[in-house]
């Protein structure tokens, strides 16, 4: 029959009854149920308006099953590309070059994921942050320890479900394909990242670790390789840069080499923690939450006077961890696991940071600010370990210390520390107006169970590397291939992946001319 879809509720008791879910859907969509007509969920969401929670389900009724896509390499020509970088934007490219014929070579400072984990522990345990292997650089990405949300909005830019379909096929659970905000946990994502390893490596791709970038290879206006940190040159018929958002060091190589880049807007505040049972409460309006509904998440937003205040990287049942990338600095992300099951939740809360608000011209302004906030965070605390500096909310909207903290997820530990002084005072003065707005809409976002521990600073990059909009080339640079967050051209792990698709496909049609 032909293909229709409907929308069903269901109560979250009765999610686990398939008989029902498709009696109720062919209900809906007006056929008689003769054991032949195909019923599958194509999209799970929930419905947390009322005060009973609920799970809406589109169902597709008849048609035939989606064909899934899978990574299809081709005999390998004579061209290569060099790719740098190893996260989601870079792996997807290497696998889009594969299947183009174009073998990549693809080169990341830091360690493998099962190596660079042990240097993730360092962290926690010395408080010795390594700049090339750490929450941010390795194989994998930033995203890898960050609890791998796999939802965009940014579904304009490329194909979300072959994104999906790529990750199902090298593990992931097909549940990623229907749920509408799905993720994969940073227990799981290491697995699917080897896979993808062995992938590109089974194809004929090259993979080499430690290898950091020191120098672009510059001739007549065209990029045609690298120059790593020991002197190796590694040259290519083209080169993308796919180094994510906190390669600081690459922006000050291009600057230097003087390459086209410019200053762009990003985002700076805290992490916002709280029990993950007041988040059931605020968002499912009661706690405990029926077993059958996951951890509360939230995404939230408000304008203040001056600047948009919003939510970012929210983790059910989550972690609060340290996301440094060099010493002398403290930065702070979240993650969870996939079962998303500690007992507290966190978020950016985070406030717009805009070229006007740093002084002049310099396009690495606004990276030079980031620095110094992440610099003054670990100054203000013991200048060795990597213990943060929180504040109960009431007492930042007061403007005093906290005379107590409670229990965090926080493992490297925290300090009572005056955050509205240490973070800029515009920050401070939108994030207050900010949590006023949030909190009237919330009851319990801004008690005093709610903590803040500074500074969630690495939210985007604050540096956007120009390209042309046809091409994806940088506008002055023959051959260069600015790709994904650290580009400014994505802003997570599915469109990160999408933009490493497009641009490895902008990559095979120039090399096809």
């Amino acid at each position: 029959m032909e293909l229709t879809h409907v929308d069903v509720m269901v109560e979250p008791d009765r999610m686990g009854d398939a008989a029902f879910i498709r009696d109720l859907a062919l209900t809906r969509a007006g056929v008689r149920d003769d054991g032949a007509v195909p019923v599958r969920v194509v999209r799970r969401s929930i419905d947390a308006r009322s005060r009973m929670p609920r799970f809406l389900l589109r169902v597709a009724v008849g048609g035939g099953e989606r064909s899934a896509s899978a990574f299809r390499p081709a005999a390998l020509g004579g061209k290569r590309a060099v790719v740098v970088g190893a996260g989601p934007g870079g792996y997807f490219a290497a696998l889009t070059l594969l299947e183009a014929g174009i073998r990549p070579v693809l080169l990341e400072r830091g360690r493998d994921v099962r190596s660079r984990l042990k240097d993730v522990k360092k962290i926690y345990s010395e408080g010795l942050v390594n700049p090339h292997s750490n929450y941010c650089f390795g194989e994998g990405g930033a995203g890898t320890y960050s609890d791998g949300k796999l939802y965009t909005r940014a579904t304009k830019r490329g194909d979300t479900d072959r994104i999906l379909d790529l990750f199902v096929s090298f593990g992931a659970s097909a549940d990623i394909r229907v749920d509408a905000h799905p993720h994969l946990g940073s227990n799981v994502l290491p697995r699917l990242v080897r896979a993808m390893r062995e992938a590109i490596l089974g194809a004929g791709g090259e993979i080499h670790f430690g290898a950091h970038v020191a120098d672009l290879i510059l001739e007549s206006g065209r990029a045609s390789g690298v120059v790593l940190a020991g002197g190796e040159k590694v040259e290519g018929d083209a080169v993308i840069l796919a180094t994510g958002h906190s390669a600081r060091d690459i922006y000050e190589l291009l600057h230097r080499r003087g390459v086209l880049i410019e200053a762009k807007p990003f985002a700076l505040g805290v992490r916002i923690e709280h029990p993950q049972a007041l988040v059931d409460r605020m968002f499912y309006h009661h706690s405990p939450r029926n077993p059958a509904l996951p951890a509360a998440s939230y995404r939230l937003a408000c304008q203040t006077a001056e600047r948009g205040v919003f939510s970012f990287c929210m983790c059910p049942g989550g972690f609060v961890v340290p996301a440094s990338t060099a010493p002398g600095e403290l930065v702070l992300n979240g993650m969870s696991l996939a079962s998303r099951s500690a007992p507290f939740a966190n978020a950016g809360l985070v406030a717009e940071v805009r070229p006007d608000d740093v002084p002049g011209t310099d396009p690495l302004a606004l990276l030079r600010f980031q620095a110094a906030v992440e610099q003054a965070m670990f100054r203000a605390g013991d200048g060795v370990t990597q213990r943060a500096p929180a504040q109960r909310v009431p007492d930042f909207l007061q403007g005093r210390l906290s005379g107590a903290l409670g229990k965090t997820s926080y493992v490297p530990g925290v300090y009572a520390a005056p955050v509205h002084e240490l973070l800029p005072e515009f920050v401070t003065r939108a994030l207050r107006e900010g949590l006023a707005i949030l909190g009237k809409k919330h009851r319990g976002f801004d008690s005093a169970e709610a903590t803040l521990l500074a500074a969630e600073s690495r939210t985007s990059s604050p540096v956007r590397i120009p390209r042309d909009r046809e091409t994806l080339m940088h506008p002055e640079v023959s051959g260069l291939f600015p790709c994904g967050e650290g580009a400014g051209y994505a802003g997570g792990i599915v469109s990160a992946a999408m933009d490493g698709v497009a641009v490895a496909a902008a990559v095979a049609r120039r090399m096809k001319k």
